[in-house]
């Protein structure tokens, strides 16, 4: 037994060390089920073929996922689970799926879409040297705030988190009568404690696992929009992996996506229920109050299209949506 111990123990390190090494970093919570999805990604890439890959995952360490994406760029790191806001950064097409609010009426109309945009914006990734590794979700965002709201002129008079680096829907938001704060996703909870902010928009799954529903434990179930994402890696260091094992990788990295949004999907389920084991107060989203957010969302597409989201992916969404309704009619 000892002996078979230290063979297989010998064995790690050789393949350890044929290993191209990779470091990807995550907004993820240590712990959570995508940081162990990643994690069961990298034991995969290590024993592909021809040594494979040596990947060191950094959890919610690395900064915002601007500051991830000018790191990858130079080298510092190879490869970023982002949402649509740091892939936004590499091209803007991917907004499409995140950045068009109240477009999409179900998941399965999230899946459709992507799934036939994706060759497109995989192409257009790839002109930037960046690599998609696979695709996912993590549900829908719902508004979380200090005080109980239902209507879009409820939060009008509430400090609303924005990320840092999306300048454009900040000035839509301000356009729009609101007051956008930009901050950083690791910075939202002690700006909620501190009054900051009081008004959040994020996945449940997100809301419980940064114990945002504490300082801010009112919740509207209004499908705002899909909090979207992928994992990419730098085209350079992709192409220093010996092909022989970019197959077997690029399938374990197909079922690490596929595991992290059926698991994000039920868990923001699951999480809304734990919340309110904790006190979440949560408003159901009536057809008045669904009638009022679409009014407000459908209002912002004419400076959505063409300036946050390219106007011919814009059009694209549209007409699949029309595509995938009228063939479930």
């Amino acid at each position: 037994m000892l002996l078979k111990s230290l063979l297989l123990f010998a064995l790690s390190l050789e393949l350890a060390a044929a290993a191209v090494p990779l470091k990807l970093a995550t907004a993820a919570p240590k712990g959570t089920s995508l940081h162990q999805a990643l994690l069961e990604m990298r034991d995969k890439w290590l024993s592909a073929p021809a040594g494979g890959a040596a990947l060191t995952i950094y959890p919610g360490s690395q900064g915002g996922e601007a500051d991830v994406v000018r790191r990858m760029n130079i080298g510092q790191l190879q490869a970023a689970m982002l949402s649509a806001v740091g892939l936004a950064e590499i091209d803007k097409s991917v907004g499409a799926l995140q950045y068009m609010p109240m477009m999409f009426r179900s998941l399965e109309e999230i899946d459709y879409v992507r799934d036939r945009l994706a060759p497109m914006l995989e192409k257009r990734m790839l002109a930037k040297d960046f690599v998609v590794l696979f695709w996912g979700d993590a549900g829908w965002i719902r508004f979380f705030s200090k005080e109980p709201a239902s209507l879009p002129a409820d939060f009008k008079r509430m400090k609303k988190f924005t990320w840092a680096t999306d300048a454009y829907q900040a000035d839509l938001m301000k356009a729009a009568g609101y007051q956008p704060v930009p901050l950083e996703i690791n910075d939202i909870y002690p700006s909620l404690q501190n009054g900051m902010i009081n008004a959040v928009a994020q996945p449940p799954f997100w809301a419980l696992a940064g114990q945002m529903h504490k300082p801010a434990p009112h919740m509207l179930e209004v499908n705002w929009a899909p909090l979207v994402g992928a994992t990419v890696i730098t085209r350079k260091a992709w192409e220093t992996i010996p092909a022989d094992a970019r197959g077997a990788m690029l399938k374990a990295a197909k079922e690490a996506g596929a595991q992290i949004k059926a698991k994000s999907r039920a868990e923001s389920t699951e999480s809304v229920a734990a919340m309110k084991k904790q006190g979440l107060k949560v408003q159901a989203a009536t057809a008045e109050i669904d009638a009022e957010w679409r009014k407000l969302a459908e209002g912002f597409y004419p400076q959505i299209r063409g300036k946050i989201v390219p106007a011919d992916i814009f059009d694209e969404v549209v007409r699949l949506l029309k595509e995938y309704r009228k063939g479930k009619s």
